[in-house]
């Protein structure tokens, strides 16, 4: 999964290279992503990037010129260029890499659009659109900042194709073997984007994005075709030792996201698609499904409160409209409009029937973006009113946007570089780790043997902790 050869996760890629346009986008797109976290946080990491885009830089026709190689905290398998010497890679496009020759052939291919002045001034407004628009979904937390920047840039992108591809393919090559690195890495990299786009289209059951607005861009094996075609030419200079071990930079990294579902850590709930975080009490269980998170007091407390995400409120619908209206809830009373931090929001008591157990419901509403959180709770005949009041009040407030600090606190998951054992499968590796689902056929994909491959003795072999 490489730069320029764009694929997200279901979403459109960033591409790259404007020119006069972006004379100072890529600073200012850097200094966007340092101020919103958008950076992943490794020192070391950001060393080794450059290190091997200034190797690569070196033997191009921009030798000299001053780049900037960055590497984001995103799990998108992405990279793009802005145009002015800022080349952005994801930690999400190094989980498929098992080498630094891959890693330079991304580097290279997206210097090979800079250098070839592959996007026209009518693609430049498209560039900025997406970059902008990415930019917007981790400063405002709004995912819809990316749906409008998709849907804008769907149709701006069609012509972008396969010229341009297989022109920067053919300079990376040149320049993979100028620098010392083997130059077929770059097929094995399409081949590695080969089997993602066959492990989500079979596996996993989504569509393939590379042959969506991206169809006119040359199909995977007509590229490791001309890659094949390139290598085999005479000349190539001998080949040099990396930078450094990839796959001893590997062991440790993040990998992936743990809180796209939702995801519970020391009473704080996160879910990074939603971009929502709700605190409840610290002697509180809690706990998540698909579509609720729930938190219980103590015995004692005999109390309880939920969340959970409802359909979007109609426009210029206000919370208190959308309990009545939407909801249809005619037992609410005593109600409140407030404010949540940014977000409009109600609060209710809810009507309890005579008998009942329950000595007090209650019930409120946030809106976020195009969005309405329903809260519900209730605390039982043998619980205190007052602490149960508190409590539901302190959750409902503590609901906020998410931030780049709360992902790095709610993605615990890492890659481990660990050497495969007589005996051992991709089955027997993925027992433990922290994946839902498809853990054996993920970590067949990630370390290169889609789709019946396993591990041979003595293989480094990316396992997930």
């Amino acid at each position: 999964m490489r730069s320029g050869w764009k694929i997200v996760l279901g979403s459109v890629l960033l591409w790259s290279s404007a020119a006069a346009l972006a004379a100072s986008q890529g600073s200012k797109t850097y200094n966007e992503l340092l101020e919103s976290g958008g950076i992943y946080d490794d020192e070391e990491w950001q060393a080794y990037v450059t290190e091997v885009g200034e190797r690569v830089l070196a033997v191009t026709p921009h030798k000299g010129r001053n780049y900037t190689f960055v590497l984001l905290d995103d799990t998108m398998v992405n990279a793009f260029t802005t145009g002015d010497g800022y080349v952005f890679l994801t930690r999400g496009l190094m989980a498929y890499f098992t080498t630094e020759d891959e890693l330079a052939s991304v580097i290279g291919h997206e210097i090979g659009h800079v250098v070839g002045q592959h996007i026209a001034s009518k693609k430049r407004r498209h560039v900025m659109t997406q970059v902008l628009g990415w930019l917007g979904v981790i400063g405002t937390n709004s995912m819809s900042m990316l749906d409008l920047a998709n849907t804008l840039s769907a149709a701006a992108s069609a012509d972008y194709g396969r010229k341009e591809e297989l022109e920067a393919d053919a300079f990376s090559a040149e320049w993979l073997a100028k620098a010392g690195y083997d130059p077929q890495s770059a097929s094995s990299a399409i081949q590695q984007l080969r089997d993602h786009e066959l492990y989500q289209r079979n596996v996993v059951g989504q569509p393939s994005q590379y042959h969506g607005i991206f169809r006119s861009h040359p199909e995977h094996q007509k590229r490791i075709h001309e890659f094949s075609k390139l290598t085999n030419q005479p000349g190539l200079v001998e080949v040099r030792p990396p930078e450094r071990d990839f796959m001893a930079m590997l062991d440790g990294m993040v990998f992936g996201e743990d809180a796209a579902s939702g995801v519970v850590k020391d009473s704080t709930y996160y879910h990074s698609s939603h971009r929502v975080v709700v605190t409840f009490p610290n002697n509180w269980e809690v706990g998540n499904s698909r579509t609720e998170v729930m938190g219980k007091a103590p015995a004692a407390q005999d109390a309880y409160v939920t969340m959970q995400r409802q359909q979007a409120p109609e426009k210029d619908q206000t919370p208190e409209d959308y309990v009545k209206n939407t909801l249809k809830r005619d037992d609410v009373e005593k109600g409140e409009s407030i404010m949540v931090g940014q977000y409009p929001a109600f609060v209710g008591e809810v009507t309890v029937a005579g008998k009942s157990s329950t000595q007090k419901r209650l019930l409120a509403v946030v809106f976020k973006d195009d969005s309405a959180y329903l809260f519900k709770g209730e605390v039982g005949q043998n619980g205190d009113v007052k602490k149960f009041d508190e409590a539901f009040v302190g959750i409902v407030t503590s609901f906020r946007a998410m931030t780049a600090t709360d992902l790095r606190t709610a993605n615990t998951r890492r890659l481990e570089v660990v050497e495969a054992r007589p005996g051992d499968t991709f089955a027997k590796l993925a027992q433990g780790a922290p994946i839902s689902k498809h853990g054996e056929e993920m970590l067949r994909v990630i370390n290169g043997k889609h789709p019946y491959g396993e591990p041979r003795a003595g293989d480094m072999v990316k396992v997930i902790r």
